[in-house]
This record gives C-alpha cells, sequence and structure tokens, in this order.
C-alpha cells in the first residue's frame, strides 16, 4: 500500500547506528528512498542490510564538516535519485567536562560538527525542495540547547545555536513553502549519547550508573527517560504531516523542559 513517503527522497545523517539508524528504518516502512549518512562506515552494511530486506536504500561515509564533500554527495543524491523531500541533521557529537578544562579545539569541533554539519547538509539539500517548493528539514538540538545542562557547556551552546540557526532559516525558506524545525530531545536511553554522557556524570559526580540513572529520572514529571522511539515517532510526523509548524524547537522531554 502506498503511503505519502512513497518514493519520496529522504535523507538521514548521523545513520549508523542509534536515533539515527531507526529514523531510517522507520522511513524505509513508508516505502521512501532512503539515504544514510554517517562518518562510521558501519552506516554501509546498515543500509545493505534495509536493501537485502527489500528497502530503497543508499549509504554513503562522510565528515559532515567537509563543506565540498557533503555538497558534492548531495549533488549525486539529486542527479541519481531526484530532490530531497525530507533532511534529518541527526549528525552530532557529545562532550562532557568541567568548564575550565574546555580548550579551542573542543569548542571548535562542537560547532563544527553539530552547528556546521547540519549548515552545510542542509544548503546540500535544499535544491531540490526549493523546485519543487516543497520539503521537510528537521534539525537536532537538545534539552541542553533550551536550558544549559552543567558540565557540557560548549555542547549547550551548539545545541542552542542549531535552535537560532532553525529559526532564522525557517523565516528564510518560508516563501518556498519548506518546513524548517527542531526536536529537542532529553536524556535519551540506549543512545551512544547517552552512554557518553553517563560514563562523564559517573566520573564527574562520582556516584555509581544507578545513581546517575535515579538522579535524572527524578527530574522528569513523566518519570522514565526518552526512548528512541519517543524521537522516531515525532520526526516521522514532522515528515508526514506539521505542514503548518515550521521555525519551532520541540521538547521531547517527558516534561522535564517546558518552554
Amino acid at each position: 500500500m502506498a503511503t505519502c513517503l512513497e518514493k519520496k527522497v529522504c535523507v538521514v545523517t548521523g545513520a549508523a547506528r542509534s536515533i539515527g539508524l531507526a529514523v531510517a528504518e522507520r522511513y524505509c516502512q513508508d516505502g521512501a528512498r532512503v539515504v544514510m549518512i554517517d562518518i562510521n562506515p558501519e552506516v554501509e552494511k546498515q543500509a545493505e542490510r534495509l536493501a537485502s530486506e527489500g528497502h530503497d536504500v543508499k549509504a554513503y561515509v562522510l565528515d559532515v564538516t567537509d563543506r565540498d564533500a557533503v555538497h558534492k554527495v548531495f549533488d549525486e543524491i539529486y542527479n541519481e535519485l531526484g530532490p530531497v523531500y525530507a533532511l534529518v541533521n541527526n549528525a552530532g557529537i557529545v562532550d562532557q567536562r568541567p568548564f575550565e578544562e574546555i580548550t579551542a579545539e573542543q569548542m571548535d569541533r562542537q560547532m563544527r560538527v553539530n552547528v556546521s554539519g547540519t549548515l552545510f547538509c542542509t544548503q546540500g539539500a535544499i535544491r531540490g525542495m526549493k523546485e519543487n517548493k516543497a520539503g521537510k528539514i528537521i534539525n537536532f538540538s537538545s534539552k541542553s540547547g533550551k536550558t544549559g545542562s552543567a558540565l557540557m557547556v560548549h555542547y549547550s551552546a551548539a545545541k542552542g545555536a542549531i535552535i537560532a540557526l532553525t529559526q532564522a532559516l525557517a523565516y528564510e525558506l518560508a516563501e518556498h513553502k519548506i518546513n524548517v524545525n527542531c526536536v529537542c530531545p532529553g536524556i535519551t536511553d540506549e543512545t551512544g549519547v547517552w552512554g557518553e554522557v553517563s560514563k562523564g556524570y559517573i566520573h564527574n559526580l562520582k556516584l555509581p550508573r544507578e545513581e546517575v540513572i535515579k538522579k535524572f529520572t527524578a527530574k522528569i514529571p513523566l518519570k522514565r527517560l526518552t526512548s528512541i522511539q519517543d524521537v522516531v515517532e515525532f520526526v516521522h510526523f514532522l515528515t508526514v504531516s506539521g505542514d503548518y509548524c515550521t521555525g519551532q524547537a520541540f521538547n521531547i522531554t517527558g516534561g522535564r523542559e517546558m518552554h
């Protein structure tokens, strides 16, 4: 049975694992032509697996901070598959350390991967969106991009920049009927980001893992961490619906973040 994403080109960055992989799998279920991008070569194996299951999927191993390489890949996507309908800018990194220990290199890396990577991929995708007068761009910020997190000043700054980028771009692309939004997940269980962050909190707070989880869950009104599926379903909603939503930063935090 055809769906609203049948044969539409949907690109997901950071798609080798975790949330990005799950979003790509969800698009495959809807019959989209899915492009998976990641710096991790594992993305190719995941794409091969999905292709073996009958899905229309292609993978690129790509550093999203390399503007020329990114634009080259998006030109190839346009020429071989057609205009991009949906772009999910999920690729990102996280780091945790005391404020006084943040180096210029660490700050720069947070901005290059999280912000510049989002900017470059979006530049590559909007060519076809403008031609078709249709498109969905979904960026990934974080709860930390709205209310900064202790021990994550540089990460919080980068994720806050994603929200500003989203709002400014929504204004600029509105005349082309392109929706630009971002999602702000809370602590998401079973992800590499939470794995790294929890290790950092265990080290910096001198607490066992169980106590760290309890400490953060207690702050959430719905009393559980965000799940990957929570995020996937909201990204899917913004892709197939939400036509009157643009320039928004949507919280997926179980009520922890309410602005």
